[in-house]
């Protein structure tokens, strides 16, 4: 006999024991719903991690090119300190900060009912994502030129070299996995400010917009309605005695 099983001739039933909450599925609808809030999150990064690439090209746009010389070595600056590196990079952070901020603030608006870690997590992987794709199509902006004239031109000829980054890069983690650094993360973090901003400064402590209530009316606001005035005897009552 045990606390299980009092009578010792009955064999103990499924539906007798402890039930474990862990053990029990997770319901069909949390299940689905978890899997629209992981497609959401995977949908965003993609798109805003394709936004880099029109991102790179404005980049390259905006950033000078510098001037160089052909030697036997290889390509030199025709400059002893050149400004256009310091330009590319300053014109890479700035243009970054405000794809951030643009960022954050397309998510915030659009994904309402996902506001919160899902929508800051969305951005921040977007944005670092997009990133190294804007930098590796801005550079690639008139490299293809940039490497015939290399082969081809003879020593002492002058020509640019196109924007790229001397303060942001891509490290490999073992090998594998790509870890941007410098001011390749700045995008992420114009994201990630604005968005937690965004969420201070929320009037609904959920961030999701909730039903106001309707405003009510002086009549509805508790002021109790006139009371009907009192009729006249009817003729030929008798009047209450008077003192």
């Amino acid at each position: 006999m045990s606390p299980d099983n009092p009578d010792p001739e009955r064999p103990v039933d499924e539906t007798d024991r402890p039930v474990d909450e862990t053990d029990r599925p997770a319901p069909p609808d949390e299940s689905r719903r978890q899997s629209r809030t992981v497609l959401t999150v995977l949908g965003f990064v993609l798109a805003i991690a394709v936004l880099g690439a029109p991102l790179g090209l404005l980049w390259a746009a905006l950033a000078p090119d510098t001037p160089v010389l052909k030697t036997a070595e290889g390509a030199i600056y025709a400059e002893p300190q050149p400004e256009q590196p310091i330009a590319a990079d300053g014109w890479f952070s700035l243009l970054g900060l405000a794809f951030g901020v643009l960022a954050a603030l397309v998510v915030w608006f659009v994904l309402r009912r996902r506001r919160g870690p899902v929508g800051l997590l969305a951005v921040v992987l977007g944005t670092v994502a997009a990133a190294p794709v804007a930098w590796q199509v801005g550079r690639r902006v008139g490299l293809a030129t940039f490497d015939r004239l290399l082969d081809a031109a003879p020593d002492g000829q002058a020509f640019t070299k196109p924007a790229d980054l001397r303060a942001g890069g891509v490290d490999w983690l073992l090998g594998v996995l790509p870890v941007p650094h410098g001011n390749l993360l700045l995008p992420a973090f114009g994201a990630a400010i604005t968005y937690t901003l965004l969420a201070g400064w929320s009037r609904w402590p959920s961030l999701r917009p909730e039903p106001e209530l309707a405003s009510l009316s002086w009549a509805s606001a508790g002021t109790p309605a006139p009371t009907a005035a009192p009729e006249p005897p009817a003729p030929g009552a008798t009047e209450p005695p008077r003192g």
